[in-house]
């Protein structure tokens, strides 16, 4: 289970350059979490970078995420990833018991709530974005509106942290890897 088996894997089944750069920026996110809560940043970097990795194939909740989870399962990654992946989806109704799939879920939507706020700046870049400006964007109902508000803040919730701070944590990682994102 190395980052470039995944990422061999992720480009074999994803090909828009958005979902790619989603997977890129969730991937920052859970790395960034496993440092912060002393995680295995490989094993949590792994299931940022694959958890959709099916969608584009399997856009429907009868079969993502478990068709790429049966994948991953054949394939030898981890049980944690695996789980991980599965838990993410909120309409199959896994507890999420551990850190990796609680944080998973929790940057999951936000990263690409906070990537909308960066597209919608003058300057198009994530190096622009402050919690403020996540949180006024929260406020507009029109705004993103398939995210859901709830998820986040639910999110931060489960990991134990503050809104402010899951959001600041989840903009840094981003601001990371913004060139990758092509939003520097």
């Amino acid at each position: 289970m190395t980052r470039e088996d995944t990422l061999a894997l992720l480009r074999e089944h994803t090909k828009t350059d958005s979902l790619l750069k989603h997977a890129y920026g969730v991937e920052a996110a859970m790395r960034a979490y496993a440092r912060k809560l002393g995680g295995d940043e490989e094993a949590w970097g792994v299931a940022g970078l694959i958890h959709d990795f099916d969608y584009e194939q399997n856009p429907d909740p009868e079969h993502h995420p478990e068709v790429g989870a049966r994948i991953l399962e054949e394939r030898g990654y981890p049980a944690e990833v695996v789980y991980s992946v599965r838990a993410h989806a909120e309409y199959l109704n896994l507890p999420r018991n551990d850190a990796m799939s609680k944080t998973l879920f929790a940057v999951d939507e936000l990263v690409g709530f906070i990537v909308a706020v960066a597209l919608v700046r003058p300057s198009k870049s994530v190096m622009d974005v402050e919690v403020s400006s996540v949180k006024k964007k929260m406020k507009q109902k029109s705004f993103a509106a398939a995210v859901s508000r709830d998820d986040i803040v639910r999110g931060a919730a489960e990991l134990g942290v503050s809104l402010d701070e899951h959001l600041q944590t989840v903009v840094d990682a981003l601001k990371g890897i913004a060139d990758e994102l092509g939003l520097a």
